[in-house]
């Protein structure tokens, strides 16, 4: 295999955070590819157990990038501004790829030219035993926004991307602790189709501790990313008032979650947001 191409067509990207006790499975799922043209930048957010050693292992197989804990987006986004290739995917380092998955879809970008991203299906594994997505995590092929808005139906590790897509909508944002592709996607998807390639390629394992999806009170950045949005002034007027209605039941959940846990005074900042989108969604109609 060409891993170490001067001008590789796919760059792929793992960013890892002590996870020694998994990475490994992960590296090699791309390591057994059946595809060749393609570099792994693995970027070693800042580990303090094992990992330093595991990715020593691998010698000129990949290319290592070592920082100060940073969080994910910073992790990847270093991997962004090193990687060569046109095409980029990236595989978190407790997911893993079918051998096919960077194959089919390079063949996908061959085929389907103005395609920007596409994403694959993906198993589920929790805790080791194979679960199925409940309904609303089902995904959705071309103009996904709107139904995006609720929840992520992107995973990080299912997707390819053009590499001169970032140029036009930016990068992972790293003032995000968590939810950080959630915002990316609805960037992305407000734009542009997100294509589904209906074939399974990833097993998305999870259940671990420390999942950042495990975190409590994500609505909190999801409601950062919606207020982005609007803020931008890019989106078409039913997208802003799709964003709009669900910033507004957003706040109202998050305010719930704070009153139960006696945070009276967070509560109250989410409710007067609410009022004040509700407020310009009454205006906003009556022009």
């Amino acid at each position: 295999m060409n891993r170490s191409a001067e001008n590789p067509l796919v760059s792929v990207i793992i960013p890892t955070y002590n996870r020694g006790w998994i990475l490994k499975e992960a590296i090699d799922s791309v390591l057994t590819q059946d595809f060749s043209d393609y570099e792994l930048i693995v970027v070693d957010d800042g580990s303090d157990d094992r990992t330093p050693e595991i990715l020593a292992a691998y010698k000129n197989q990949i290319s290592v990038l070592r920082q100060a804990n940073s969080g994910v987006s910073a992790a990847r986004n270093r991997g962004l501004a090193a990687a060569s290739g046109r095409l980029l995917a990236f595989l978190d380092s407790d997911d893993l790829w079918l051998p096919q998955k960077l194959s089919t879809q390079v063949k996908f970008f061959a085929d389907n030219p103005d395609a920007v991203i596409c994403q694959t299906e993906e198993h589920w594994v929790r805790n080791g035993v194979r679960v199925n997505p409940k309904k609303r995590h089902l995904k959705f092929s071309g103009m996904i926004f709107e139904r995006s808005l609720a929840l992520c139906l992107v995973s990080p590790s299912a997707v390819m991307i053009k590499k001169a897509l970032f140029d036009a909508v930016g990068v992972f944002d790293e003032d995000l602790p968590a939810c950080e592709d959630y915002d990316l996607w609805l960037r992305i998807s407000c734009r542009y189709p997100v294509d589904l390639i209906k074939t399974p390629l990833i097993i998305k394992r999870g259940g671990h501790e420390d999942q950042l999806s495990r975190l409590a009170g994500l609505d909190k950045y999801r409601i950062r990313s919606l207020i982005k949005l609007l803020e931008d002034n890019r989106l078409a007027p039913p997208q802003q008032l799709a964003v709009s209605r669900t910033l507004t039941e957003k706040c109202a959940v998050y305010a719930g979650g704070c009153r139960k846990r006696g945070r009276e005074e967070e509560a109250q900042y989410y409710d007067r947001l609410a009022d004040r989108v509700r407020k310009q969604i009454i205006e906003d109609k009556g022009q």
